[in-house]
């Protein structure tokens, strides 16, 4: 490792002297172009009804594109810093996360939109700060884990620490409320911690322990106990507590195997609420069927796997800080599509999450593709580093 380590020495993490191309992992730029433009067609089709009222049908559509840029602009950004100099900074990024999630709950500077408070002000738009503030987390708990390995395999001990601070993020989430990211972040951030060592037995512990926490919240919450019961049955109350998820059913249940057709959606035209966001995977199933369902849930299993699979290569190369790194994109994109497929589906209560990479979420889809630049440089420093590796054998 030293010898590679004395190769990887240039500023920007590259082979000394070497003037080759940037190594970028084609499969998972394809993947994420696919989901992306996928994204852009639903989210012409489900806005359109409810643009053109504004006088610019394709209104959604041009702000989404405008995203898509400053997301690929981003991502290119992200691709240029070193994964080692993130490492670094881990902790600075950790105290800039907490900050944003503080900032965000003063009145004034927070913006209230729906009766959550979740989003500042920057140049005349609205940022959701859980997006990027969750990145930078999972981004320290990365380094933790590969700084206190031995401690994090050893025992309860190494696991607080994180489980603590991945409490006390959840509870800044909670405060604005954001209970779907505060479940996002604290499954992924218990995710990244297992795959780089942490004990079983630990990790179902605590997390069992959370899952305790969070159904005293839900129960003593009158809010979220209202969502509860209303996922358990919707047909109770269709018109009111159960709306948004009886029409989503049935919009699910109108795409039968082939779906109505492109644009042909009933339940779009008013019917559904958040038709653009939340709820856009309910939109698809009813326009494009089970096919076009299937098709989706492919993509987004391939996207995940293929981190993974970078995961797996920069670990075998030594660079585990980037192998938890892509590990934790993968996971965060598993989990977070999972929920927000199985709210559409009613297998899981409502929650605010987009689902990523096609949902109209402008935060959501930077983040999403800045992180995604950041899973480039960890394949792009993993297939330099195997290459000096077999240069220093040769």
């Amino acid at each position: 490792m030293s010898s590679v380590a004395a190769t990887l020495d240039g500023a920007d993490g590259r082979p000394a002297g070497t003037r080759r191309s940037a190594a970028l992992d084609t499969p998972l730029m394809l993947l994420t172009a696919c989901i992306v433009l996928l994204g852009l067609v639903m989210v012409t089709s489900a806005s359109i009804d409810i643009a053109a009222q504004n006088g610019d049908p394709f209104g959604y559509l041009e702000r989404q594109l405008l995203q898509v840029l400053i997301g690929v602009g981003c991502a290119a950004v992200c691709f240029c810093i070193p994964t080692g100099r993130l490492d670094k900074l881990s902790l600075p990024l950790l105290l800039l996360a907490g900050l944003l999630l503080v900032l965000v709950l003063v009145p004034g500077l927070g913006h209230v939109v729906n009766g959550s408070r979740r989003w500042l002000r920057f140049v005349g738009a609205n940022f959701q700060v859980s997006e990027a503030a969750r990145v930078l987390t999972l981004i320290y708990i990365a380094s933790y884990a590969v700084r206190r390995e031995e401690a994090l395999r050893a025992g309860f001990g190494g696991i607080a620490r994180p489980i603590a601070l991945l409490v006390l993020m959840g509870a800044l989430l909670l405060a604005e409320p954001d209970f779907g990211a505060a479940c996002v972040l604290v499954l992924t951030g218990f995710g990244v911690l297992f795959i780089a060592g942490a004990r079983l037995r630990w990790v179902l512990f605590m997390l069992l322990a959370l899952a305790g926490g969070m159904a005293l919240l839900v129960l003593f919450s009158s809010y979220r106990l209202r969502r509860l019961m209303a996922f358990l049955d919707p047909w109770a109350d269709p018109f009111n507590r159960g709306f948004q998820l009886t029409q989503s059913l049935i919009a699910i249940g109108r795409g039968a195997w082939f779906g109505v057709g492109l644009g042909a959606s009933v339940q779009k035209l008013f019917y559904l609420p958040e038709a653009h966001t939340d709820f856009l995977f309910a939109v698809l199933a009813e326009e494009l069927g089970l096919v076009g369902v299937a098709v989706t849930l492919g993509l987004f299993l391939a996207l995940a796997w293929r981190a993974f699979a970078i995961a797996r290569r920069a670990y075998e190369a030594g660079l585990k800080f980037g192998s938890h790194l892509a590990a934790g994109f993968g996971l965060w994109l598993g989990v977070q599509a999972f929920i927000n497929i199985g709210v559409n589906m009613g297998v899981l209560p409502t929650k605010g999450l987009t689902l990523p990479l096609m949902s109209y979420g402008r935060s959501s889809l930077v983040v999403t593709l800045a992180w995604i630049g950041i899973v480039l440089r960890v394949n792009y420093e993993t297939s330099y580093s195997s290459r000096a590796r077999r240069a220093g054998r040769a």
